[in-house]
């Protein structure tokens, strides 16, 4: 593919290290997966090991420059020309098949991907995404710790969080100015059915709005105000980082219980 000078408004940095592909590739495909969704897959470079095991690939690139010639070089795939935050994902996955989505991802919509993802994990097998490595340490931190927040507890939630490799700057052009990493994301099947999922969310985003105060008071800020949610067993006085995921359900519970519409 001709050269391209990368755009920064699409936070691209293109892989330039084929042995860094190859690695990225093979963490991707040690399973069947029956359909590969790529998010920005740019000049094709990843792509290309992909197509060596498995020709059910869908890609979503917003660079209109690199359409054509990702459409001439990989025939067999679908490459849409669409914002992948922006597409309905139930219009391109179909629920019998293990699908897999993966990428290099703009560093800077790492979290609304993330979110999207969650929203639609019924649909999704598994996820494998380059990331910050900032980002992914906060993913995978726990309680306690100043890394501990909102993705590390959504995230935990519906998932099992592998952290793969770490990935410096020096295998991409341009050069960006931190590491970055590969993240595996392989949503559960067996959540509790008795837990509001979209309440659960709400709930650990309220809790970390203020992180620094007490539960008590970070959801007297929130959407919670109103609600006569204080007069439990539960401990308020503590903040959001001092509580588990199986903390955060209970809270989510308790709140269900009480919660008025």
């Amino acid at each position: 593919m001709n050269y391209l000078k990368p755009l920064k408004k699409f936070g691209q940095n293109y892989l330039t290290d084929i042995n860094t592909i190859v690695k990225i590739a093979k963490t991707i495909l040690p399973e069947n997966y029956d359909h590969i969704i790529e998010i920005g897959p740019g000049k094709g470079s990843l792509t290309r090991e992909l197509l060596k095991q498995n020709d059910n690939i869908t890609c979503f690139e917003i660079d209109t420059r690199v359409i054509e010639q990702l459409t001439a070089e990989f025939p067999t795939i679908k490459i849409i020309n669409q914002d992948f935050l922006e597409i309905n994902l139930k219009d391109f996955i179909n629920p019998n098949e293990k699908t897999i989505i993966c990428g290099n991802i703009p560093y800077n919509i790492t979290s609304p991907i993330i979110f999207k993802l969650v929203h639609e994990y019924p649909l999704i097998s598994d996820v494998v995404i380059m990331m910050q490595n900032e980002v992914a340490k906060r993913i995978i931190a726990k309680p306690h710790t100043k890394e501990y927040g909102i993705l590390s507890v959504i995230l935990g939630y519906f998932a099992d969080i592998e952290y793969c490799f770490k990935i410096p700057p020096t295998v991409f052009y341009p050069r960006p100015k931190i590491d970055s990493a590969i993240l595996k994301i392989s949503f559960r099947r067996n959540l509790n059915s008795k837990t509001d999922n979209k309440l659960f969310v709400q709930v650990v985003k309220a809790a970390f709005n203020n992180r620094r105060k007490t539960l008590k008071n970070s959801l007297s800020n929130s959407i919670f105000a109103h609600q006569d949610i204080f007069n439990s067993e539960f401990d308020f006085t503590r903040r959001a980082e001092e509580l588990s995921i199986n903390d955060f359900i209970l809270l989510t519970d308790i709140i269900k219980s009480k919660y008025k519409e």
